[in-house]
């Protein structure tokens, strides 16, 4: 049991944080887990145990991060934080040819910059007890697809931002690593789905004259992905792993696909890789 190790999880009202939450604190950790919504944080209490706290926690608001921070100093005082999981994030999906601007400042905002927000304020409190952070990562990290530009854009950035921050903090014996999971059965996707939906819809009659031929593939390609997608549980015991680790891994892969994903990125070259791709999702010959 970890009784007296204190772990802040964003992003935990459903998915993956919520499996985080939920596991971690099974284990015995004290974990404050981060909400937006009163209402979200009860329902995930019933769940828990009395270790269990929900943490009202905006990542894109800064006074909702520095209010999380102090509530959580308060109640650990010196003994600090051991984890931080940084896993709360959205995903915008559309053509870079037409993707919306304010739409791909704001998926680079929540996925990107809020991360370091929330990292800046919990370091203080990791240092004291000379803790871990693990960034929820994606495959999409370092395997980009067609028709999800921003979101891959997003991760591949915290992968950079995830090796940055492990050496700088190595001085302090700080370890930083990211999980880069597959698919995952999460309310992510489906949020997603709708939100491109409406993207699509808004989007000028030379975007569907160009791409309608593509979309219905890529749609087909996506539900099959959903279809094949492992639970959340998944992640949140390798989140463990990292957490309990003597020396934890830089990068843990989760899901058969995130591991033969990471093989074609590494080894097949860029050309063949993108024939793979389109061929696979049943995009149009290339003219």
């Amino acid at each position: 049991m970890e009784t007296g190790r204190t772990v802040v999880i964003t992003g935990a009202s459903t998915g993956i944080g919520e499996a985080c939450a939920l596991h971690l604190d099974q284990l015995g950790f004290r974990v404050f887990a981060g909400v937006r919504k009163e209402i979200d944080g009860e329902a995930l209490k019933r769940k828990g145990s009395e270790r269990l706290q929900p943490l009202l926690l905006d990542i894109t608001e800064g006074r909702s991060i520095a209010a999380a921070a102090a509530t959580v100093r308060e109640a650990v005082g010196e003994a600090g934080v051991y984890g931080l999981v940084n896993n709360a994030g959205i995903v915008v999906a559309c053509m870079l040819e037409f993707v919306p601007l304010e739409e791909l400042r704001y998926q680079l905002e929540v996925n990107v910059v809020a991360q370091v927000a929330v990292t800046q304020a919990f370091l203080p409190l990791l240092r004291k007890a000379r803790g871990r952070i693990i960034n929820i990562g994606s495959n999409s990290g370092f395997l980009a697809t067609p028709f999800l530009g921003p979101y891959c854009a997003s991760k591949f950035a915290l992968e950079a931002l995830t090796d940055s921050l492990r050496i700088e903090l190595r001085p302090w014996g700080m370890d930083v690593s990211i999980v880069e999971p597959g698919d995952i059965r999460t309310p992510i996707w489906k949020k997603s789905s709708v939100a491109a939906e409406r993207l699509l819809r808004a989007l000028p009659k030379e975007a569907h004259e160009l791409y309608d031929s593509s979309l219905g593939p890529v749609r087909a390609a996506a539900e099959n992905s959903a279809a094949r997608a492992i639970a959340p549980d998944a992640v949140a015991r390798v989140v463990a792993r990292a957490l309990r680790a003597k020396r934890p891994t830089t990068r843990y892969r989760v899901g058969k696909d995130s591991t033969i994903q990471a093989l074609l990125a590494r080894f097949v070259p860029d050309r063949l890789r993108d024939a793979l791709i389109a061929n696979y999702i049943g995009l149009p010959k290339r003219a």
